[in-house]
């Protein structure tokens, strides 16, 4: 393999990404990747919270406990070696592990780790509910969070299970900081906020060099890391919003890894040198229809229209790659996860249904969606299977915000749309989709129950809240794949699709872990022949 020198690269990555030049393989050590990052607003775990931002945290922070690129299903130990639950009193002690170093060669203390904490519920930014759910609040968060001698004790305020509480404290608003240097460059009480959203201060795998906004992320890797070093000496991230120069970047050897091409460039990939990897995300895509639309109340046309989506026609067509099938709330690949998918296209059946139930057809209904690919093709998909049962749909197509209002306004009929958990823990979508306790006008929620005005059964309500608190990791993945299957089967709510991605990669490239979300992007286990 040719390698470049690294001046030749920095010189090389200069060069204007709309005509680029041919160029050598890129250098032995380094990660070339071409990616769209326009979308981070914020670096500073208390504030990030775009998915570019997410891949970028994960990369140079620990948390105490996370979800590693060696598995990323599996919930291990971060920063903390161990804990002990004790369910009753509500709190979880952590032991520090020994010789975690943050990037500055300081000693990840108790005192950084009660800091980090508090400093998120403090600042009060937008990824702080995430914390503030255990019922923080920055009058009591420093009694909340208590920290010495290697040692930190989290308590929390609610019938929560452990699991749910240590799922919280695997996200990302919950890395730690290195307390000392942050403390250095704080500026009129900010914390620290502003210097963290152009540098960094963590104990992760690696090290910010630069970070220049719709520009370029490069990092290094930390020789100290308490996992040992990476397998890749550094990763540069060049900011490429169009996906056609990704794709000559990567055709030409310039760049090792194209993030964002489209189904269309995937498909048309035919060179012997490039490879491409999918990897299913945790956003499901659902069909679902309001109550307060009269002709959409039965629960016939709910159980009918679970046989009128082509749901394989599509994923072997215009979803092919980009969606698998999967008809259950929470993702498969994480515990508590339903992954039965019982409902095909059968159109006689679903007519049979409305029939026995005497629901008279035709019926016609609005169907918003956003005015993109593929989501106006799956709607025309619909549009046609439903058609063959009586259920005529009439597009109404919009800017993903004109959707999304009218879905908060609960002022649709049927919406197409998809959902994506906050963390990583079976209670974030369970209650989305499976929990409705008041569904008057005047309570909104922020839920797919309530946009969609379904009064959730009194039993699910409870189910869903039991869930919560079942303090038996075993008992309550069990639970949660219960409330699946009852809202797989009983819901206005037809789940469809879970979203997979593909990124398109440099044949000798191996070891790139892109989990369920952005906060599961790791580079620590890449390697280059």
């Amino acid at each position: 393999m040719k390698h470049l020198t690294s001046a030749l690269l920095a010189s090389a990555l200069a060069l204007p990404l709309t005509a680029p030049a041919a160029l050598a393989e890129t250098p032995e050590g380094v990660l070339v990747v071409a990616q769209n990052i326009d979308d981070i607003v914020a670096i500073d775990p208390a504030q990030a919270y775009e998915f570019t931002s997410g891949e970028i945290v994960t990369n140079l922070y620990d948390r105490l406990v996370q979800y590693d690129a060696e598995d990323v299903t599996v919930l291990a130990g971060g920063l903390a070696s161990d804990w002990q639950v004790d369910a009753d009193a509500r709190t979880i002690t952590f032991t520090l592990r020994d010789g975690a170093k943050f990037a500055s060669g300081n000693p990840v203390t108790a005192d950084d780790v009660v800091y980090s904490l508090a400093r998120v519920v403090k600042l009060n930014l937008t990824p702080a509910f995430i914390l503030t759910q255990l019922g923080w609040t920055p009058e009591n968060v420093d009694q909340m969070v208590t920290g010495q001698d290697g040692q930190v004790t989290v308590k929390y305020d609610g019938d929560f299970s452990p699991s749910f509480v240590l799922n919280t404290l695997a996200s990302r608003p919950a890395s730690i900081v290195d307390s000392a240097v942050v403390k250095e460059h704080e500026q009129d009480g900010d914390m620290g906020n502003a210097w963290l959203n152009e540098n960094a201060a963590g104990s992760g795998p690696f090290v910010l060099d630069r970070y220049t906004p719709a520009q370029m992320v490069r990092m290094s890797a930390n020789k100290d890391y308490f996992k040992g070093p990476p397998a890749i000496d550094s990763v540069i991230i060049r900011h490429v919003a169009e996906a056609a120069t990704q794709q000559l970047l990567l055709e030409k050897g310039d760049i090792d890894m194209a993030r964002n091409l489209t189904p269309d460039q995937i498909a048309s990939m035919n060179s012997d040198e490039i490879k491409v990897e999918t990897y299913p995300q945790a956003a499901v895509h659902f069909l679902s229809f309001n109550q307060k639309t009269d002709s959409l109340t039965d629960p016939a046309v709910w159980q009918a229209a679970r046989y009128l989506v082509n749901y394989e026609g599509m994923a072997d067509s215009i979803v092919k790659g980009q969606m698998k099938v999967h008809q259950a709330f929470w993702p498969q690949g994480f515990p508590g996860s339903y992954d039965e998918t019982p409902f095909t296209h059968d159109p006689e059946k679903a007519k049979q249904i409305l029939s026995d139930a005497g629901v008279e057809t035709p019926i016609t209904v609005t169907l918003d969606v956003i005015n993109s690919a593929p989501f106006t093709d799956m709607a025309q998909s619909l549009q046609a299977g439903f058609a063959e049962a009586g259920i005529n749909f009439e597009i109404l197509p919009g800017t993903g915000s004109q959707v999304i209002t009218k879905y908060r306004e609960r002022s649709h009929q049927a919406m197409l749309l998809y959902w994506g958990p906050d963390f990583m823990d079976p209670h974030s979508n369970a209650k989305a989709f499976a929990y409705n306790p008041d569904n008057s006008d005047e309570n909104y929620a922020a839920t797919t129950t309530w946009r969609n005005a379904w009064a959730v059964p009194d039993e699910m309500n409870a189910e869903t809240m039991a869930a919560l608190s079942e303090t038996d990791p075993a008992k309550r993945d069990e639970m949660y794949r219960d409330l699946q299957q009852k809202v797989q089967e009983e819901s206005p709510i037809i789940i469809m699709f879970q979203a997979a991605y593909q990124v398109a990669m440099d044949k000798g490239v191996t070891g790139y872990v892109n989990g369920a979300t952005s906060d599961f992007v790791y580079y620590r286990l890449v390697e280059k022949e």
